[in-house]
């Protein structure tokens, strides 16, 4: 999964797919209508590649939390967003046990929840066919290494 092109825009619900940059901005369009716009400077942008969660030893990538998450829904259901505090810490707490409960507030967790569903409805959540990938190629690799050592 990608998370470079996908932005959260501040004031604005929902996650945007970068299309294009033109020399004032971008040209998103929404993961959940599909409307294209243009956002300029001014606006607060972030790309969720660039965001990280607290933890008590490193700070973790919003991918890998996505992952964990993801990970944990096999076997259990996504908790709603607008469930209360506490809930929302202790759903949170398994999906990562060492997160900061000082610096992650329920906010930081609730648009979480709402940027995973928003990924998931729109089909971003591919986990399983990247790791595939990646282990494919290190196997394909050790296999070119492996046959310049015989050819030596």
């Amino acid at each position: 999964m990608d998370l470079s092109e996908i932005l959260a825009i501040a004031g604005k619900p929902g996650l945007y797919k970068m299309i294009s940059q033109t020399s004032k901005g971008l040209i998103v369009e929404s993961l959940e209508t599909k409307k294209r716009f243009p956002v300029y400077s001014a606006h607060e942008i972030s790309a969720l590649a660039e965001i990280s969660i607290y933890t008590y030893e490193d700070d973790v990538p919003l991918a890998d939390v996505f992952k964990n998450l993801h990970t944990y829904l096999n076997d259990h259901e996504l908790i709603s967003p607008k469930s209360s505090k506490n809930k929302l810490s202790s759903f949170f707490s398994e999906v990562l046990p060492d997160y900061n409960e000082e610096q992650v507030y329920a906010s930081d967790i609730k648009k979480i929840i709402q940027w995973y569903s928003a990924l998931n409805n729109a089909g971003l959540m591919t986990f399983e066919e990247e790791d595939l990938t990646k282990e494919e190629g290190s196997e394909d690799k050790n296999k070119d290494e492996s046959l310049k050592e015989e050819e030596k």
